[in-house]
């Protein structure tokens, strides 16, 4: 959504990513199917700078792929702290957790396979900050079950809000013609579904693909 010379400028005047991080980005581009789905440099420094300020008790994140992002949120727990992440695709499995060990952050990083929407319900925590970066069809569920282990005062952050620009001309079809549409409908659905709520404010932030940054006040 960025102008690409603009990104440029972003990326340069921005600070670096450590050496684990740059290894991961790499590593996902050539190992996986779909490398764009990884946070990258500015948006990993983003969720890392909310983290610190936050300090968050517990984290949930709703997506992890190769790990990048789990790694910047979980830096910025407080003393005792626990990210929880959860993923669908067992494949990545080894990936992710090759990178959490490298990182020295194993164990504050619970790394969990399966549908999201099974394993919240479950879980027996409260926390202060959530990422949203999973199936954009269901990104309103998400936010729901989310919402619900939510502190007051915590905070979501949801991915891809902007879905390249999609979510002004909806009735354009794309090569990937009937999923690209559903999950179009679902980033449309979602930032409505926010919208609407009187149990948060939120405001976009159009940094890579959009992050809608929610806090709850009830």
């Amino acid at each position: 959504m960025i102008d690409k010379e603009i990104d440029e400028y972003m990326d340069l005047h921005s600070s670096e990513e450590d050496e684990l991080l740059h290894n991961l980005f790499r590593e996902t581009q050539i190992k996986t199917y779909y490398p764009r789905m990884v946070s990258g440099k500015q948006q990993g420094l983003f969720l890392e700078m909310i983290s610190r300020m936050i300090k968050p008790m517990n984290i949930l994140e709703i997506g992890t792929f190769t790990g990048y992002s789990a790694i910047q949120l979980a830096k910025g727990l407080a003393k005792g702290g626990k990210l929880i992440t959860i993923d669908l695709n067992e494949e990545i499995e080894n990936f992710a957790s090759k990178y959490f060990k490298l990182s020295g952050l194993q164990d504050k990083i619970d790394f969990r396979i399966g549908d999201a929407l099974e394993i919240i319900p479950k879980l027996d925590y409260k926390f202060d900050l959530v990422f949203i970066d999973a199936d954009k069809e269901q990104y309103v569920d998400y936010y729901e079950l989310a919402l619900e282990k939510l502190n007051p005062g915590g905070f979501i952050l949801a991915d891809n809000v902007l879905w390249s620009g999609k979510v002004l001309h909806p009735e354009k079809r794309t090569s990937k013609s009937k999923k690209a549409d559903k999950e179009t409908k679902g980033i449309i659905a979602f930032n409505k579904h926010v919208k609407a709520d009187n149990r948060v404010e939120n405001v976009i932030i159009p940094l890579r693909d959009g992050i809608s940054v929610i806090r709850k006040v009830v």
